[in-house]
């Protein structure tokens, strides 16, 4: 399971022109599922990124977590951060995992994070969305389950 995590002054996703999730402060979640992932990679990044600290605390260091800032999380499915573009022009999504499976452990992740304490908004599995963030900071981490 593969996240690109960035912190977010504010984030939306939208579907065919309608909102359908919003945060506030917070995080965006770029969620990403492969072949041979199962609920212990969702158990490993639901425990992991709420507890990342990456927001700054009094003195300007990055200290405090998404739950200790009571921040929000916007969880998008996205299979293509499992493209393999060395070859050719056109990436290939063999590594991205069937379409019923990274639905069950995208939706397993989003239920665990909200087990963390995290209010958890979401886009809307397989459609194609717009998202719009304001990256604060900008601080972008990439967290690999199997690295």
């Amino acid at each position: 399971m593969r996240a690109v995590i960035q912190r977010s002054g504010q984030a939306s996703v939208s579907v065919k022109g309608n909102m359908v999730g919003q945060i506030d402060h917070g995080l965006v979640i770029l969620l990403g599922v492969t072949h041979d992932d199962t609920e212990e990679d969702a158990r490993y990044m639901a425990r992991k990124i709420p507890h990342l600290r990456v927001f700054e605390d009094d003195q300007g260091k990055m200290n405090n977590s998404l739950i200790d800032v009571q921040g929000k999380m916007l969880s998008v499915s996205q299979f293509t951060l499992y493209g393999d573009s060395r070859k050719g022009r056109r990436p290939n999504f063999m590594k991205a995992a069937k379409p019923e499976l990274a639905n069950q452990l995208y939706d397993c992740f989003n239920n665990l994070v909200i087990k963390e304490g995290v209010q958890v908004e979401t886009g809307v599995f397989g459609e194609m969305m717009d998202v719009q963030l304001t990256n604060d900071g900008p601080v972008t981490l990439i967290l690999d389950s199997k690295e």
